[in-house]
């Protein structure tokens, strides 16, 4: 009697844990984006903090507050110059398309006119000789874009109000992250229901990838992104820095990466006949911004996260699809800690079959 009331009241004990988590999951639904950011932000700069802390002991909130500062002047400032930038960039391509400086439709003539013969042939069977029709859609589309932002003015107005809110809980949470991340890391680590070897394997496997993404993936596609919008201004293609942002985002695919930018940019330049700043770019992708991930990622990263290449692409890409940009850092950490999981699952099973080591007898 005594044990199965014991049963069920730790049946109801672990029934309530997991309503009540559903239920915060539920309310802080809104913000996580922000939470998951937030706690990026103070694992990563976890060791600045330690930092500070061992120079001035006991001083917590002054040592926290000293790493908020550092990543606000380090990450935080240079992001919101670098994204004003981009949208006057944005807003500037969007003007010309709308007065006809930039031709889409006519751009697409020239790279098919200058095209052999056998792939114009091609291109056509294919479906892609209707010129006059792509140019309706894209016209078409462009003359939409004032409506359809037209509609869009009241949502734009709420979700920049929901993005500054949601900003200002991600700093305001990351400071207390950094303070107090030393015991709230322990103490998630004691109340899983594993094993203590289990639950410390698969914690250092969680910070292993989430500082290999950032602090490896992020710097390499930063570089690679400065680097081609360099490029590109060197060539004088407009809107450089608009460019350069987009290939950024494209490194951190890993296989493809920057070459579904600099690659058509390329070909489109050798169409247009801008023979030399076609020869810069593809020169310029080839041995300079392709390798930079060669270079770079073995000495932020090194090679042992255990995630083979194919896998971070197909994680990244569906994390994408799935939560949006969070799936950036999302989807390589499921990955990982699937493989680690099965892998702690294998060995516990291969020493159960094998059994423990018989005894060498005493002499």
């Amino acid at each position: 009697m005594t044990i199965d009331r014991r049963r069920v009241e730790s049946g109801g004990l672990v029934l309530f844990l997991g309503l009540i988590t559903l239920g915060l999951g539920l309310i802080v639904s809104s913000f996580a984006g922000a939470l998951l950011w937030a706690a990026l932000a103070a694992l990563l700069f976890q060791p600045i903090y330690q930092r500070l802390l061992a120079r001035w002991p006991g001083r917590r909130n002054r040592a926290a507050a000293v790493t908020m500062l550092i990543f606000t002047v380090a990450v935080v400032i240079p992001a919101l110059i670098v994204a004003s930038l981009v949208v006057d960039q944005a807003a500037g391509v969007y003007t010309q398309i709308r007065t006809g400086q930039i031709n889409f439709a006519s751009y697409f003539k020239q790279v098919h006119d200058a095209l052999p013969l056998r792939l114009q042939h091609l291109m056509d069977r294919s479906g892609f000789d209707s010129f006059e029709r792509a140019q309706a859609q894209i016209s078409q589309a462009v003359s939409n874009s004032a409506t359809l932002l037209a509609r869009q003015a009241f949502s734009i107005g709420a979700n920049a109000a929901a993005f500054v809110l949601a900003f200002g809980v991600a700093l305001y949470v990351t400071f207390f992250l950094l303070r107090d991340g030393d015991r709230i890391g322990p103490a998630i680590q004691r109340a899983l229901p594993l094993e203590p070897a289990v639950a410390a394997r698969l914690a250092d496997k969680f910070v292993a990838v989430v500082r290999a993404t950032i602090k490896g993936s992020g710097v390499v596609a930063l570089v690679q992104g400065a680097l081609g919008a360099i490029t590109f201004w060197i060539v004088g293609l407009p809107a450089a820095l608009l460019w350069g942002v987009l290939m950024a985002i494209a490194a951190l695919l890993p296989a493809i990466g920057p070459t579904i930018i600099w690659a058509p940019v390329a070909i489109y330049l050798l169409a247009t006949s801008a023979i030399w700043q076609a020869v810069v770019v593809i020169l310029s992708g080839v041995l300079v911004i392709g390798l930079v991930d060669n270079i770079l990622r073995p000495m932020l990263v090194g090679r042992d996260t255990g995630i083979p290449d194919w896998l971070v692409l197909v994680t990244t890409l569906g994390g994408i699809d799935l939560v949006g940009l969070s799936g950036i850092v999302i989807g390589p950490l499921v990955g990982a800690l699937f493989i680690t999981g099965w892998r702690i699952l294998t060995e516990q099973r291969q020493d159960k079959v094998e059994g423990p080591e018989p005894l060498t007898p005493a002499p």
